[in-house]
């Protein structure tokens, strides 16, 4: 869709009929089953099972259709009736299907046997599940330790996750990466040191109380369409939505609402955002410090008028610390800088502080829009700054709600999926299992790439997703990752991440989330944690698209029953038998946040493992929230020079992280194509360049590497000057795996300094 300037946008709302059709077309692309339907059904609800796309979590009072657009089209793409079979690999090679893009190789359908890679003819066979387990406990058992990294992709649920964790910690080592790493890590690292928990503080109930929420760098159009039905509610209610992002997201302009029939009938449509500020990408510090600023000078005009006080002085003396080094930095702060650096205004930011000012409840919402930057802690610790000041967090309708992507990522940390060993009870697991557990911390996702670069990672086994298409560097990692001794991809369908097999190479296709788990119990149930720390339980119904499809958790146990020594505590059959046992271990293991497990895990809308800074008991050393000071005003991590521009990656809603289900884009405008580089039309206006102009992306950083993406269409948007945009995981060629969060070490995908040039014709 383009306007009379040629500025390509879109004006359809979230949800209603474009959600529908997406849906529909999707299951024809698909070739979905016609028990689909049924599963959706099933969706979400006590007795069905937990979607396998976001981590929105799933309300008590449940509606009859408790799934969103994006949700549907997960279930469609599993569900797929086509098959990966053998016989694909008779007509492919492995180099051959290199030139295949994402969704062609997903297209293919669901892998339905253990493959085994041949590197004589450059295609995988099929071969045993015993053969590849001992296979792969050969490979393992001839490397060291500390070489061989074991990934979870975030989808795998808490029971197969906690035993790949013992697994990997009775191999002997920490290497349990996930994809926090590439995402909310920097949520994990940042929270932690401000507020004593690593997760955001909100539950249910407070969505239903809030006055205000303010929305930075996160897109409930796209990423948790679920989210949208709350937010409808709370506008009805006279609730009040800001939102800083540097691109218009359609979800957070309107939204026609699909349970309505009357919305259904007359395409009325809820305006979400009151106020909608498109900062410049990186500009969240800057933005923030100016909200506060306003805030600061409103306050000590009530002290000057006599009246009540802004900010909340009995909350910040009784528990935070730092506020006194903060207020300095406020009132240091320079309005030409905040102006410069956030790209808004000072009136722009008046009117936002004047919204957090009148509204007693405020929920700070965010996603990877502040997560993923070279200083994107600091963009964290503004926002606690900012809830801080009024004492929104750890009361009713108020909180930090970090908004995560694959429906287990929280949960998977929670039962020790991580490469931090303080963050791992090991004593329990010492005392549990009868062995000493590895205390040297293990490696997160860029510390694998620079070793998979350098040589020292040798085996990789990836519990699910794409990890090869996910990482920064990926080009370059391309051609290191099949030096590997080992790679071992977990998966349901083809995927990119197959075509660089390390010298052993096995494809181990597992079951479906919606698909019944078969043991020697009988079915089993899966749990889930979602965003608001709400344990679920999730019961596959729909059968197999294979008969030698394994369970994640089989998968694990087979693997380490041919790869470990025998344990008379470590009982992998019974635990593959019946997976309860595996929750009671997790009860032993944490018994604070599992009470209970078998016996609450299906109650309507989960049960609360408990957050301690949600009742404001402050788990940080001081024992007090903190205040932080910033020590730069944007989150960049790099100085605007002529030419640079700031990109930020942003996905369709065509798809999920690296899953593509389709080329239509209806939120931004764009269809049939995901090669386009969004652009401001002033910038491409300077620059020399016309709508159409074909372009290549190079990184602008001065490394030693070339990096650079080509065949992008210049395309006009309504972006900030400065800003350009396109598609992740395209772009993830030019973010260098040196360009990461300092403290967290997650990618810098919001941010990448790069320059334009013109292809020739």
């Amino acid at each position: 869709m383009s306007k009379e300037d040629g500025v390509v946008e879109s004006n359809e709302p979230a949800g209603g009929w474009g959600s529908v059709k997406g849906i529909t077309r999707i299951s024809l692309e698909a070739s979905a089953s016609p028990s689909a339907m049924d599963t959706l059904r099933r969706m979400n609800k006590p007795g069905g099972f937990m979607c396998n796309s976001c981590a929105w979590p799933k309300p008590k009072n449940y509606s009859a259709f408790e799934f969103c657009e994006n949700g549907a089209k997960a279930v469609m793409w599993e569900l797929t009736m086509d098959r990966c079979t053998p016989a694909f690999w008779k007509e492919h090679t492995v180099q051959g299907l290199r030139s295949w893009t994402d969704h062609e190789l997903e297209k293919t359908g669901r892998l339905t046997q253990p493959m085994r890679y041949d590197p004589d003819s450059d295609r995988y066979e099929a071969v045993d599940w015993a053969i590849a387990f001992n296979e792969i406990a050969r490979e393992l058992k001839a490397l060291e330790p500390e070489s061989a990294v074991f990934y979870a992709s975030g989808h795998a649920g808490l029971e197969a996750s906690y035993l790949y964790a013992l697994m990997a910690r009775l191999y002997g080592n920490n290497n349990l990466p996930q994809s926090s790493n590439m995402c909310h890590e920097t949520t994990s690292v940042a929270l932690k040191k401000v507020i004593g928990s690593p997760v955001g503080t909100i539950v249910w109930e407070d969505l239903e109380q809030t006055d205000a929420f303010f929305f930075f760098g996160q897109n409930p159009g796209t990423n948790s369409p679920r989210f949208l039905h709350p937010l409808k509610d709370a506008k009805k209610r006279g609730a009040k939505i800001v939102t800083f992002n540097p691109i218009i997201e359609q979800g957070l302009v309107a939204f026609v609402d699909p349970q309505s029939p009357v919305d259904m009938a007359t395409g009325h449509q809820t305006k979400i955002s009151d106020q909608y500020h498109q900062l410049s990408a990186g500009g969240d510090v800057a933005a923030i410090m100016g909200i506060c600023k306003h805030v600061i000078d409103a306050d000590e005009a009530a002290q000057r008028n006599g009246d009540r006080r802004i900010i909340d002085v009995d909350f910040i003396e009784e528990h935070t610390q730092g506020f006194d080094s903060f207020l300095d930095s406020v009132k240091a702060a320079n309005w030409d800088d905040i102006e410069s650096d956030s790209g808004l205004s000072k009136a722009a930011l008046k009117d936002a502080a004047d919204a957090y000012m009148k509204a007693k409840r405020v929920i700070g919402v965010y996603g990877m829009g502040l997560t993923q930057h070279t200083h994107g802690s600091v963009n964290v610790g503004m926002l606690v700054n900012l809830l801080l000041l009024r004492g929104n967090i750890g009361k009713p309708g108020a909180g930090v709600c970090p908004v995560r992507g694959h429906s287990n990522v929280q949960g998977q940390r929670t039962v020790g999926i991580a490469e931090k060993a303080e963050l791992v009870p090991m004593d329990k697991l010492r005392e549990l299992y009868d062995f000493e557990p590895p205390t040297k911390d293990g490696v997160t996702i860029v510390d694998m790439v620079e070793g998979i670069l350098a040589g020292s990672v040798k085996a990789s086994m990836c519990l699910g997703g794409n990890l090869l298409r996910a990482v920064p560097d990926q080009k370059r990692i391309e051609k290191a990752w099949s030096r590997q001794n080992l790679t071992v991809m977990v998966s349901t369908k083809l995927n990119r991440s197959h075509l660089y097999p390390g010298k052993a190479a096995f494809i181990l296709p597992c079951l479906g989330r919606a698909e019944v788990d078969n043991q020697a119990s009988g079915p089993q149930s899966i749990s889930t944690e979602d965003s608001f720390a709400m344990i679920s339980g999730s019961t596959g119904h729909r059968s197999p698209a294979s008969r030698y499809l394994k369970s994640e958790l089989a998968i694990v146990t087979g693997i380490a029953k041919a790869l470990l020594p025998p344990n008379p505590k470590v009982k992998w059959d019974k635990w593959t038998a019946d997976y309860s046992l595996v929750r009671d271990l997790i009860e032993q293991t944490y018994p604070d946040d599992f009470g209970d497990f078998n016996k609450r895990m299906f109650q309507p809308g989960g049960f609360y493992r408990g957050i301690a800074a949600h009742k404001r008991n402050w788990k940080t050393p001081e024992k007090k929230a903190l205040f932080t000071t910033p020590k730069m005003m944007t989150s960049r991590g790099y100085d605007p020079k002529p030419g640079r521009y700031n990109l930020l990656t942003i996905r369709s809603n065509d798809q999920f992280n690296t899953t593509i289900y389709g080329y239509s884009d209806r939120f931004h405008g764009i269809e049939g194509t995901r090669d386009v580089l969004l652009m401001n039309p002033e910038d491409i206006e300077r620059a020399g360049f016309k709508k159409g102009h074909v372009v290549q992306l190079i990184t602008d950083l001065d490394d030693g590497t070339d990096r650079r993406l080509g065949g992008l269409v210049i395309t006009p948007f309504r972006l900030p000057a400065g800003t350009v945009a396109s598609y992740y995981p395209e772009c993830n060629v030019l973010v260098p795996v040196s360009h990461h969060d300092v403290l967290s070490k997650t990618p810098g995908s919001k941010s990448i300094p790069v320059r334009i040039e013109r292809e020739s014709a």
